[in-house]
């Protein structure tokens, strides 16, 4: 697999060359400035491929190319925004670029209620909790529906822990559970959220699906065309939160999707974190069984701990090789579909993969980063995770 790194642009602290040190091969990387909906014009794509390129880095994938939330509900506007994206995409390619992926999690990018938990080596996690999450459903938040999500008992549990929270830790436990709003910031509020919830009102998990395979159908075909392979990220946790649906979550969700639209343009970004979150969860099957559709992978490792739902478990983000997923099987079961491809003339036989999300550890505790990517914490990651490559291989 070719070993790659995730790098948010101009702003972020780590510096490129600095990366060759690590080990890196490729970067992982995005236009974060351009909200979605919005074209990306070839004019900032080759901006930035020449300045990995400078670094003496290929823009191996795109992370993300984002879907937006008109598609997602099937608005108005949908196919505007599907003009948009096929645009982007056709921009992409005039650039050399190959590998794209995207989400369709409704409004949230991702959930956690706590970012920088003290691990007992020293370092920190970030943590989901459900009672945290049901605090700020319930009671920050005030969803209108929010009580047909909990039973009566972690209603009662979350009530109690709310009223002794300080106004200080509930602050953090908002702007926690926000920072997943794509493009959020300190001037969201929560009516804020509340308008973007209302909008999926009417959006059940089978018209989600159904608005998701109607992407697909316009935009693969158009990849296809172009030699751009697209790569869907898993929910993240993979169960619903705040009422919204979910629609890929587990490998039967994936084959449903990837059988409707059957191309090769049209695959998976293999998250074992994300995925691994559910319960019985099986990774090595999900390669058996999907592998030949797995055009980007996220490896990286989390822990169920219990909690008041075991059906939407708590959990924090282990160590890579230290959590519920085998990582050494995964990455044994990606190997050997690296080989079949080989073996079959694909182009497309080394996967790109990269260390997703890392504790922070050592002297990322002295950085501003994003949540989830440190620097030491993310190099553990992907040195274990070459170790474990090189010996099977």
């Amino acid at each position: 697999m070719k070993q790659c790194w995730r790098w948010f642009g101009p702003d972020d602290q780590i510096r490129l060359g600095d990366l060759h040190q690590a080990g890196v091969e490729g970067i992982v990387t995005a236009l974060h400035h351009i909200p979605p909906g919005y074209v990306w014009s070839r004019e900032d794509i080759r901006t930035r491929r020449q300045a990995l390129e400078a670094a003496g880095f290929a823009w191996d994938v795109v992370e993300s190319l984002p879907v937006s939330e008109m598609i997602k509900t099937g608005g108005k506007d949908f196919s505007e925004d599907i003009h948009h994206y096929k645009t982007s995409l056709t921009n992409l390619a005039s650039e050399g670029i190959a590998t794209v992926c995207y989400n369709f999690m409704p409004i949230l990018d991702w959930t956690r209620t706590v970012l920088r938990e003290p691990q007992p080596h020293g370092g920190t996690a970030m943590r989901f909790s459900l009672l945290d999450f049901a605090v700020f459903d319930l009671f920050i938040l005030r969803r209108p529906a929010a009580g047909d999500d909990y039973d009566a008992a972690l209603h009662d549990t979350a009530r109690t822990r709310f009223q002794a929270m300080p106004e200080e830790e509930r602050a953090t436990l908002r702007q926690t559970i926000i920072a997943g709003l794509p493009g959020a910031n300190d001037n969201w509020t929560l009516e804020d959220v509340k308008a973007r919830l209302d909008t999926y009102r009417a959006v059940t998990p089978d018209r989600l699906r159904s608005n998701l395979i109607d992407f697909l159908a316009e935009v693969a075909p158009h990849a296809g065309r172009l030699g751009i392979r697209l790569c869907c990220h898993p929910d993240d946790p993979p169960f619903p939160l705040l009422g919204l649906p979910r629609v890929m979550s587990s490998t039967e969700d994936y084959a449903r999707v990837l059988d409707a639209v059957d191309m090769p343009s049209s695959g998976a970004t293999f998250c074992t974190g994300s995925l691994g979150v559910a319960p019985g969860f099986d990774a090595v099957d999900f390669i058996t069984k999907l592998g030949s559709k797995i055009h980007f992978a996220h490896l990286r490792n989390t822990r169920r701990l219990p909690g008041p739902d075991p059906e939407r478990p708590d959990f924090f983000e282990a160590s890579h090789l230290d959590g519920d997923t085998d990582m050494v099987a995964v990455i044994r079961a990606l190997l050997n579909e690296e080989k079949r491809r080989a073996t079959a003339g694909r182009a497309d036989s080394q996967i790109p993969m990269r260390p997703d999300h890392g504790q922070e550890l050592l002297t990322d505790r002295d950085r501003e980063s994003a949540p989830g990517y440190p620097l030491i914490g993310r190099m553990r990651g992907l040195a274990e995770l070459r170790g474990v490559m090189q010996a099977l291989a």
